[in-house]
């Protein structure tokens, strides 16, 4: 893992996305040689065809990453690679048919066009195949040892013994320290040799060892041999920073308040606040003037099924915890909530419209707040912002809730992208640990991963209620 822009990337991920870069350049030229055998290459009206295929190659990639094909919530063989190849491609036809439209001189022939997505779409098969088949060797894993065998070690081991995308480790085995619950078992410890941690680590060829005790009272930790083998190159991680790194979520239960305190992020420097603004402001306007047709749309047939109010307002809580109304198409009936109590929404709703049914599936009921976001009330990215009936629960209920609320909530967000419709307590809790994620190392960079996730969710209608 490296990070960019403070959010952690898989070395694996970049390496597999530069080479399959390669594969579609290289596409765009085979099919050329396929269709005129070496001849078109050479004549003028090709002169620009290097750009062509650059386009080529960036349209394939940047549909293959909106599908998904680069999370690690992909799993490797042929049938998973296919099922979200096929998708990808067909985005980029149509993304490469708007710009042939917008720019004719980037159009380089039907016949050339075919041929490259062909070759394309076999040598993405082939290199698929190829990474992942070499992906199980144990060489290419690291070994990994675990201090601490209660339950935060169990779900470490979870997490590591994931074979989501590619598995990075070999679980070397676990440590006992004062206060474990033992739930690893007898089976998964391994023997301390000598008389230091470092003889251990050094005897099983451990790379790194993750702290996973439950235990973190003075004492409990062997602080002084964990550095000794931090100095002599062994890495040394704690569990939350184990769990940051690899599912993009701050893990609430291991989470200790100095963590948060000492650690990098949580950027809200003039530079970072003036780049997110600009950025929203762009955003909201172009997205305001391209889905306006379908905003009118959706408002005649809202007003046409109930003869109801087209929008709804909401109060919701922003930055610093100050409410604001969000704005919002109506998908509910207008009596959604006489009683006046505020309610989770639920899977199959009745009191959600036909309409509104369709317009949550699509995330159309979410486009007015880009009025919002032009007002200064949201960002295009951040977390979701909730009613203060809930807020206030919530900050009784689970530690650190109120964290969220030190950035402006969000259209979309991290938590909205990688976690289902959320509608209990225990729902918040999985994306407040997003949310958490997302505050700690917001970026332009990671702003622009989930803005293109995004569109997998709209496309594919994941988590809509």
């Amino acid at each position: 893992m490296f990070r960019i822009g403070n959010h952690f990337v898989s070395k694996s991920v970049v390496a597999l996305l530069g080479l399959e870069f390669l594969i579609l350049l290289g596409a765009a030229y085979a099919g050329a040689d396929f269709r005129f055998d070496h001849a078109y290459l050479s004549t003028a009206k090709a002169e620009n065809y290097g750009l062509s295929a650059l386009v080529f190659a960036s349209v394939m990639s940047f549909s293959m990453t909106a599908m998904g094909m680069y999370q690690g919530s992909l799993r490797d063989g042929l049938r998973n690679t296919l099922l979200r190849l096929m998708p990808s491609c067909l985005l980029a036809f149509c993304l490469m048919a708007l710009l042939f439209y917008l720019i004719p001189s980037l159009y380089f022939g039907r016949g050339i066009f075919g041929l490259a997505f062909l070759c394309a779409a076999i040598g993405i098969l082939i290199a698929r195949t190829v990474f992942f088949e070499s992906s199980r060797s144990n060489f290419l894993r690291s070994r990994i040892m675990f201090l601490g065998a209660g339950k935060i070690a169990r779900d470490c081991h979870e997490l590591a013994e994931d074979r989501s995308f590619v598995q990075k480790y070999n679980i070397v085995g676990y440590l006992s320290t004062d206060g474990d619950c033992g739930a690893m078992g007898a089976a998964a410890m391994i023997p301390r040799l000598g008389d230091s941690l470092y003889t251990t680590a050094e005897r099983y060829h451990v790379a790194e060892i993750v702290v996973s005790a439950e235990n973190r009272r003075d004492g409990a930790i062997p602080i002084k041999e964990l550095l000794d083998c931090k100095m002599k190159g062994i890495k040394v991680t704690d569990a939350t920073a184990l769990f940051e790194r690899e599912t993009c979520q701050i893990r609430i239960d291991t989470l200790q308040p100095s963590w948060l305190v000492f650690g990098n992020g949580f950027d809200q420097s003039f530079v970072r606040l003036f780049g997110k603004r600009s950025v929203d402001l762009f955003m909201s306007t172009l997205l305001l003037v391209l889905t306006l047709p379908i905003m009118l749309l959706t408002a005649l047939w809202i007003v046409l099924e109930d003869r109801g109010p087209v929008f709804y307002q909401q109060e919701r809580v922003g930055k610093g915890g100050k409410t604001f109304m969000v704005l919002k198409f109506r998908s509910m009936k207008t009596d959604a909530e006489n009683g006046g109590v505020p309610q989770w929404a639920s899977g199959n709703d009745p009191r959600v419209t036909r309409v509104g049914r369709f317009i949550r599936l699509c995330r159309i009921d979410e486009l007015p707040q880009i009025i919002n976001v032009l007002n200064g009330e949201m960002s295009f990215v951040g977390p979701r912002p909730e009613r203060p009936y809930f807020v206030d629960q919530l900050i009784q209920q689970v530690p650190y809730y109120n964290i969220r609320h030190s950035i402006k909530p969000g259209i979309t967000g991290m938590a909205q992208v990688r976690y289902r419709y959320g509608a209990s307590v225990d729902d918040a809790i999985q994306k407040l640990q997003y949310d958490l994620y997302y505050v700690k190392n917001n970026s332009l960079f990671l702003d622009a991963l989930i803005l293109i996730d995004t569109l997998q969710v709209v496309l594919f209608a994941r988590g809509a209620r």
